[in-house]
């Protein structure tokens, strides 16, 4: 396990957070950019939050990038995670992100059903937060 970098590139951050996004680019500036993420994240208007939240796979998707491949797993996505995902995106009008952490992805129906329930501002600083959870995983894991 590393410890989060003092300074890290562009192309690295991008990596981290699924490509390079207004976010990425305004901590690559940063000393310390990973320990600074969910502070900087605060800052970011809304379309620059759907931005990096978009970026991100969707839970269950056919195409991911080996490094979130890794972590989805290779097990089945349960039939109804594609439903849920679209509602989710419908109701918030950005992607759903989850720190999945290796677990199986019947596990994480449960936890989308129950944002589904919250409001658009605490999802908005929930999924940035899970996004640094696992930009910081990535990292130490790497």
């Amino acid at each position: 396990m590393r410890d989060l970098p003092r300074q890290l590139s562009v192309d690295e951050l991008a990596a981290l957070f699924e490509g390079r996004t207004r976010f990425v680019e305004k901590l690559a500036e940063l000393e310390d950019p990973l320990g600074r993420a969910r502070e900087v994240a605060a800052t970011l208007t809304d379309d620059e939050k759907r931005e990096v939240l978009d970026a991100h796979p969707a839970i269950g998707a056919r195409r991911l990038s080996a490094r979130s491949a890794a972590e989805q797993g290779d097990d089945e996505a349960p039939p109804e995670l594609d439903e849920l995902n679209r509602a989710y995106e419908e109701k918030f009008g950005f992607r759903f992100v989850v720190f999945v952490n290796r677990r199986p992805k019947r596990e994480i129906v449960p936890i989308l059903r129950e944002r589904l329930e919250r409001t658009r501002e605490e999802e908005l600083t929930t999924a940035l937060d899970e996004l640094v959870s696992i930009a910081e995983d990535r990292w130490r894991r790497s």
